[in-house]
C-alpha cells in the first residue's frame, strides 16, 4: 500500500519518528493536556502537593486518548487519504496500516489505564468511569460518527469529556460552574470540527457561516461563568467589565478570523482559520483556569501553547 519503494525500516530514524509525530498530531496533543490541566486547577481551587500524581496521571491519560483518537482516524480514513491525502504517514508508506491499527489501539488501553490508576489515587471512581467513557466515543467518532451529521457534535462531546476528566480528581460534587466550563469547550470545538470540514471543499458559505456561530457561542456562554463559581470560591474576585472584555475580545478576534472562511471559502483560508482555533482553544482554557485561580493558574495553562507553536512550525495539525 505505501507509495514509496523505500520501506518503513530503511528510512532514517529522524522520518520515522516524524512521521509518528505525525500521525498523532503531536500539536494539538497539547491542546488536550491543557483542557484537562485547566479542569483540574478549575474544580481544585485549593490544591494540595499531593495531587500532583494525580494530575501527571490525567495528563498522561489524557494525551494518550487523543493520540489515540487521531492516530485511529487516518486508520480508519487510510483509503480515502491516499485519494486525497497521500502525503499522510499511512498512505505515503511511512507508517505500515498495521503498525498504525496496533499503536492506536494500543495507547487507547494506556489512556484507560493511566486513568483507571488516577481514580485508585483520588478515591472516586469517576475518573476511571469518564476515561472508559471517553475511550468510547474516540472510537465511535472515528469509527461511525465522524462523516455523519452528528460527527461534529461528537467530536464536542470528547472535548468536553476530556475537560471533565481533569475535573472527575475532585472529591466534591460538580457544580453549573463545572458543566458550563466542560460544555463551553464542547461547544466550540464542535463549531471548529464543522469548520474543518471545508478543508476538503466539504461545507459551504452558509455552513461555514454557521460554524462559525457556533465557535463564537461556544466562547460567549463563559461570559457567566465567574457568577456560577463565585459562591464555591470565597476569595474569587474579578472586575466584571475586565471579564466581559476578555470574552469579548477573544470572542471577536476568532469571529473575524473565521469569517473570513466565508468570504474566501479556500482550503488554504479555512485551514488557517482551524488552525487559529486550536492556538484559541489553549487561551480559552487558561481564561476558564483564571476564574478560580487568577494570574497564576492562567500562566500555567497558556505555557502550553509554547509546544504547540513550535511543534505546529514542523508537524501539521489539522
Amino acid at each position: 500500500m505505501a507509495t514509496s519503494s523505500e520501506s518503513p525500516t530503511n528510512r532514517p530514524p529522524q522520518e520515522i519518528f516524524r512521521a509518528y509525530l505525525e500521525l498523532v498530531r503531536a500539536p494539538n496533543v497539547f491542546t488536550a493536556m491543557a483542557d484537562v490541566v485547566a479542569g483540574f486547577l478549575f474544580a481544585n481551587p485549593f490544591m494540595t502537593s499531593d495531587q500532583g500524581l494525580i494530575l501527571a496521571l490525567l495528563v498522561g491519560a489524557s494525551s494518550c486518548l487523543y493520540a489515540a483518537g487521531v492516530a485511529l482516524n487516518d486508520v480508519f480514513d487510510a483509503d480515502l487519504d491516499f485519494l486525497e491525502r497521500p502525503e499522510r504517514p499511512i498512505p505515503s508508506g511511512r507508517i505500515p496500516l498495521a503498525v498504525a491499527r496496533r499503536l492506536g489501539h494500543g495507547l487507547l488501553v494506556a489512556g484507560v489505564i493511566l486513568a483507571g490508576t488516577s481514580a485508585g489515587l483520588a478515591g472516586t471512581p469517576r475518573t476511571g468511569i469518564l476515561g472508559l467513557v471517553l475511550a468510547g466515543s474516540i472510537v465511535l467518532y472515528d469509527g461511525v460518527l465522524k462523516r455523519t451529521p452528528f460527527g461534529p457534535l461528537a467530536m464536542g462531546a470528547c472535548r468536553t469529556l476530556n475537560m471533565l476528566l481533569g475535573m472527575s480528581a475532585c472529591l466534591l460534587p460538580w457544580g453549573p460552574g463545572h458543566w458550563l466550563a466542560a460544555a463551553s469547550i464542547g461547544v466550540y470545538i464542535a463549531g471548529v470540527t464543522w469548520l474543518s470540514r471545508g478543508e476538503t471543499g466539504a461545507a459551504s458559505r452558509w455552513q461555514l457561516a454557521l460554524a462559525t456561530i457556533v465557535i463564537v457561542a461556544g466562547i460567549a456562554v463563559l461570559l457567566v461563568l465567574p457568577s456560577l463559581v463565585e459562591s464555591c470560591v470565597p476569595l474569587l474576585q474579578i472586575e466584571p467589565l475586565r471579564w466581559y472584555l476578555l470574552i469579548g475580545v477573544l470572542g471577536t478576534f476568532t469571529a473575524l478570523r473565521c469569517l473570513q472562511t466565508v468570504a474566501e471559502p479556500e482550503p488554504e483560508v479555512i485551514q488557517a482559520a482551524v488552525k487559529h482555533c486550536i492556538l484559541s482553544l489553549v487561551i480559552l482554557d487558561a481564561a476558564i483556569c483564571f476564574v478560580v485561580w487568577g494570574v497564576q493558574g492562567a500562566i500555567v495553562v497558556i505555557l502550553f501553547l509554547a509546544p504547540v507553536l513550535l511543534l505546529g512550525r514542523w508537524i501539521y495539525s489539522t
